[in-house]
């Protein structure tokens, strides 16, 4: 039995003796029962350590999907190649691309049902890849790196896209032109900091980052470390106080 299931077992058959104990206990006593409050008391006291296990193993046990969702597609690379291993990764979780030089997107549905034609571009780079809304991490980037041609990269509302992917994505500089990675909750300022290795972007999406306190400071050193770059940054309040401002700047340097 694994470690989650082991844990779950053990918390059920304590959840079921310490009940039997106090069955027992105010069954076999001539006194009358306490009062309802202090019963209800008495049972969130006794399951409080229950549900802290069943929290705990349900967190573990999303944690563990998630790494699975990322893991490395190397089975599929020994078999058809680099290309279509990427490709395979993208429409397993839900995303879309298209091959260099071909027109058509591949896309998943909400069900996760693709079109398996793919398979026919052996040997053909991808040029534009769309994760918007997926689980992708840094972990699963490994199996984009490969795609020294890709020119898009949309990121939006990834929850699972963080700063150290962001450091990541270096491996792309000689090609990639356009970024999207707004609304995406965990990339704080030393993240896009680490933008600056993209020398080659023309268009950056940086719309609604929740972990961005100075947006209006961050956007004039984005534009700094990137002149050649478009940058779209909407859904920000730019009435910003200056110390905040001032904190701001001190990290971006620091990063730089």
């Amino acid at each position: 039995m694994s470690a989650p299931l082991t844990s779950l077992h053990r918390c059920c058959q304590r959840s079921a003796l310490l009940l039997h104990v106090a069955r027992r206990r105010w069954s076999s006593s001539s006194a009358s029962p306490p009062p309802l409050h202090t019963r209800l008391l008495l049972f969130l006291t006794q399951r409080f350590y229950d549900v802290e296990m069943l929290l705990s193993w349900r967190s573990q046990l999303t944690r563990n999907q998630l790494q699975k969702k990322n893991v490395y597609y190397g089975y599929t690379q020994r078999f058809y190649g680099l290309d279509i291993a990427s490709a395979y990764f993208i429409l397993s979780l839900k995303g879309g691309f298209r091959f260099a030089g071909q027109s058509e997107w591949f896309y998943a549905d909400q069900k996760g049902k693709f079109s398996w034609d793919f398979l026919n571009h052996k040997d053909t780079p991808l040029e534009e890849v769309d994760m918007s809304y997926t689980v992708i991490n840094y972990r699963g980037l490994c199996n984009l790196e490969s795609q020294r041609s890709l020119r898009t990269l949309k990121l939006r509302g990834c929850p699972e896209v963080d700063d150290w992917f962001l450091a990541r994505l270096h491996v792309f500089q000689d090609s990639l032109e356009e970024l999207d990675i707004s609304h995406c909750p965990r990339i704080t300022t030393g993240g896009l900091a680490a933008l600056r290795n993209l020398k080659g972007l023309k268009r950056l999406d940086v719309s609604s980052l929740p972990g961005i306190s100075s947006p209006g400071l961050v956007i004039i050193l984005l534009e700094e470390m990137l002149p050649q770059c478009q940058i779209t940054a909407t859904g920000y309040d730019y009435n910003l106080n200056e110390a905040e401002g001032e904190e701001e700047e001190e990290h971006m340097q620091r990063q730089r």
